[in-house]
């Protein structure tokens, strides 16, 4: 990698990407078995970090013009990785069901391999509404579940564990309308090839 390439990467909102992917796996220490409540308290702290700088980095990327392909590519990965990891660990303490973890791991599985090929078709699944509520319910249900478990009582554990189950029902909507935007794209793609 070039010096100039080098430099393109590592602008701020990179970086604050980066670091959310390093940061995974000490989610993985922190709550792996009986964690303390200062390791509860330290992951609470990291998770929300996490959270904010997604919001962070994206909007000074848009702001200064920072926007490039591994960004693009990076920021989500980060997203799904803490998250993801953050579920696991979850069910792993048995604080959420794996059957709920699951599903929601599968429909980020499947939604990215959509991109994916919709990528190579050249067509552009875009965010929608309805991801964009799940990505906001998802984070502050596993934020709040974190922060119940480190000493303020069940309230904040029920509370997230609802918040969760109100992103799973965003989370399977928003995969039929990525679907929907996949075929309808791909059906005026044939269309437009079968015209003369």
């Amino acid at each position: 990698m070039s010096i100039l390439r080098r430099q393109a990467f590592w602008n701020l909102p990179n970086s604050l990407t980066v670091l959310r992917i390093f940061l995974v796996p000490m989610m993985v220490v922190l709550l792996w078995d009986d964690p303390s409540i200062e390791a509860l308290r330290l992951s609470w702290i990291i998770f929300v970090g996490a959270m904010i700088t997604d919001i962070i980095d994206g909007w000074l990327a848009r702001r200064w013009n920072l926007t490039s392909a591994a960004g693009a590519y990076l920021d989500p990965m980060a997203d799904k990785l803490m998250v993801a990891t953050t579920l696991i660990m979850m069910v792993e303490r048995g604080w959420v069901s794996g059957g709920l973890a699951a599903l929601l791991l599968c429909r980020e599985i499947a939604i990215t391999g959509l991109r994916g090929i919709a990528s190579q078709e050249g067509m552009v699944i875009s965010a929608s509404t309805l991801g964009k509520f799940k990505t906001s319910f998802q984070g502050t249900a596993l934020g709040m579940m974190l922060w119940g478990w480190w000493g303020f009582g069940a309230e904040p554990r029920r509370a997230g564990l609802f918040l969760l189950y109100i992103a799973t029902f965003f989370s399977l909507a928003s995969a039929l309308e990525y679907l929907m935007q996949f075929f309808q794209q791909g059906a005026a793609q044939v269309k437009a090839e079968d015209q003369p």
